[in-house]
């Protein structure tokens, strides 16, 4: 992984808070938005009713499904570039490819990726509400593709509390620097 250090000062910064279902990307990314007040986009609001029914089956989504959501979420993203302004996503990004297009919406995105014991996500998954049923996780953990050392972001172990998972981006992106 690497730094944002092609990012000119000034220039807007893009986090996607990435991981499989139950890693806390939500909770994270709103530790993350009280600490910049940068706007946030749950990407799961962006889901068109029809991945949402999938998931909420026990179906998991395929690529032919998630190509339209992702470039939605580039397109939010390239929007808020263009008027010179920082984001937050939370997005399960699981893929090399899928980064790469949300890449396309701004050139400081940063990946958070949140990644973490298996026992501990379904534990998540099972006490909360959600359409995306504990189920699908081995899917999700089989799709996942480790961010690798050319992409821009960081690994952040899930057994850390929000607030220190957030503390932990906020170092290793150095902001001083890029804002």
């Amino acid at each position: 992984m690497t730094p944002l250090t092609d990012t000119p000062p000034g220039a807007p910064v893009h986090l996607v808070v990435m991981g499989v279902s139950g890693c806390g990307k939500s909770t994270v990314a709103q530790a993350l938005r009280q600490r910049l007040g940068w706007e946030l986009a749950e990407g799961d609001d962006f889901h068109p009713q029809a991945n949402i029914d999938k998931m909420a089956s026990g179906r998991p989504l395929m690529d032919e499904d998630r190509w339209p959501w992702l470039r939605i979420l580039a397109g939010w993203t390239s929007e808020r570039d263009e008027r010179g302004e920082s984001t937050i996503l939370s997005c399960s990004a699981l893929r090399r490819s899928y980064r790469d297009l949300l890449r396309e919406g701004g050139a400081g995105t940063f990946f958070v990726h949140l990644h973490g014991d298996k026992g501990i996500l379904l534990e998540r998954m099972e006490e909360r509400e959600h359409f995306m049923p504990p189920s699908l996780l081995e899917s999700q953990l089989d799709t996942l593709e480790m961010l690798e050392p050319d992409e821009p972001g960081v690994l952040v172990d899930i057994a850390n509390p929000p607030e220190r998972a957030a503390r932990l981006v906020l170092a290793q992106l150095d902001l001083d620097s890029i804002v």
